[in-house]
């Protein structure tokens, strides 16, 4: 074995090393919720243990029946999907504008629009209250909805737009000719190119919707129309927290986000590795 082969085997070795103990940090976490969600308030406090001494399923129906979870899992659920399609809606459509078209001060407002990313949405709390307030969009599920989505847009078309950019223009003009409208180009040829670009905004807006508790705070005052996270906050008192609920609920608030991670973890990859080919 040359020295060479000694060295590859030495670097390999120490790669894995830390990819493993970066993975176990990672994980230990989601481990230790799930694990604390089956014991009881006794156990957590008393023994420290990776696993419980009696497996107490009964805590995931407590929690669901005592936070009203039906009611908040499906106000998250219908948040996230109607948000997420049409943050992916728009933000496509303006991002081909962008990328393809040529119209007036179209740089001017492309950059105007990124400039909004570095404005943090507490930032924005007082006059956008006044604004749905102003509307007679407050308190509804409209007014909460458009903030989500506008959230969402900004880096959605910066993410997009650097997609279709990459784009072969000689498809684009091949399909011109044989009498495709620019529309046609955008639904058939450009948005099932840029599966990869989409699923990785599925799943970033996801999971910032989902989690998403202090605008909602902000915009809703009937809790009728709280998203998930305001469920959570039942086991969460003054003097006291109840660990093994609150754990449960936490580890059904967090079961939809891993679903649709692994439903778009394909389209991720090859966008990764399309990029990697690209540079």
């Amino acid at each position: 074995m040359n020295i060479y082969k000694v060295k590859k085997t030495i670097y390999d070795s120490l790669t894995h090393v830390i990819l493993a103990v970066v993975a176990i940090t990672c994980v230990f976490p989601v481990f230790w919720m799930i694990s604390s969600s089956l014991k009881d308030q006794t156990e957590i406090f008393t023994k420290i243990s990776l696993f419980p001494e009696t497996w107490n399923w009964g805590n995931y129906v407590t929690a669901f029946v005592k936070a009203d979870f039906g009611q908040y899992f499906f106000n998250s659920v219908f948040y996230t999907i109607v948000g997420v399609f049409f943050i992916i809606l728009i933000a496509s459509l303006a991002a081909y504008a962008f990328a393809r078209l040529e119209f007036p001060g179209k740089n001017i407002f492309f950059y105007v629009l990124i400039a909004t990313l570095l404005i943090p949405i507490p930032g924005v709390f007082v006059p956008l209250y006044l604004l749905l307030k102003s509307l007679g969009l407050l308190d509804s599920r409209t007014g909460l909805l458009l903030c989500y989505i506008s959230n969402g847009l900004a880096f959605g078309i910066f993410l997009l737009k650097g997609f279709f950019d990459e784009l072969p223009k000689e498809v684009e003009e091949a399909a011109l000719i044989d009498g495709c409208s620019r529309f046609g180009i955008y639904w058939r040829i450009a948005l099932p190119l840029a599966k990869p670009a989409i699923a990785t905004l599925v799943i970033m807006n996801s999971l910032t919707i989902w989690n998403e508790f202090l605008l909602a705070l902000v915009v809703l005052q009937d809790k009728a129309k709280m998203p998930i996270q305001r469920g959570l906050m039942v086991f969460q008192g003054t003097f006291i927290t109840d660990y093994p609920l609150l754990m449960a609920g936490l580890t059904i608030a967090t079961i939809p986000i891993v679903i649709v991670y692994l439903l778009m973890q394909k389209h991720i990859v090859k966008g990764i590795a399309a990029g990697a080919l690209k540079g």
